[in-house]
């Protein structure tokens, strides 16, 4: 388990004044990745279109470039706003296969004040059932305070 006090810090730090929406899903994305070995993929999807998400700034092996709403753990984020926890990929009706080696999944979405969808926020894990409530309520709130000054026209 990261140590969530310490990476909220680092990330407020990193990201304070900052509302350009690319340059902090990179920073959220390094800062994550690297505070915990659970995490073998992290990344954003961003909203591109009505309906479709396009990959954003990531760590880790390559991931899709393109995910409908309509498919996979993103898409279902995307479509419904709920946090997907995912203990087993392959129980997951339509789940897409980045990559081979992902057993568990948790994807957040990320919105800003306004409540507009600026995409989502993925983490893979080669472990099932790698992720806990825990995770998705403290990475949650690091996202909805990164993202709480970034607007879109």
């Amino acid at each position: 388990m990261p140590d969530y006090d310490g990476l909220s810090a680092r990330v407020a730090a990193l990201c304070a004044g900052e509302t350009d929406e690319v340059a902090l899903m990179a920073t959220v994305a390094c800062e994550v990745h690297h505070s915990d070995d659970r995490f073998h993929w992290t990344g954003f999807y961003r909203v591109v279109s009505e309906d479709l998400l396009k990959i954003g700034p990531y760590q880790g092996g390559h991931g899709c470039l393109l995910i409908p709403f309509a498919r996979g753990v993103c898409g279902a984020c995307a479509r419904t706003r709920t946090v997907q926890l995912v203990p087993d990929v392959e129980a997951f009706e339509g789940h897409i296969a980045c990559a081979s080696s992902t057993r568990s999944e948790l994807v957040l979405p990320v919105q800003n004040a306004k409540g507009q969808l600026l995409g989502v926020f993925d983490l893979d894990s080669d472990f099932p059932d790698a992720f806990t409530q825990e995770d998705a309520g403290r990475l949650g709130r690091i996202l909805d305070s990164v993202f709480a000054n970034v607007s879109r026209a």
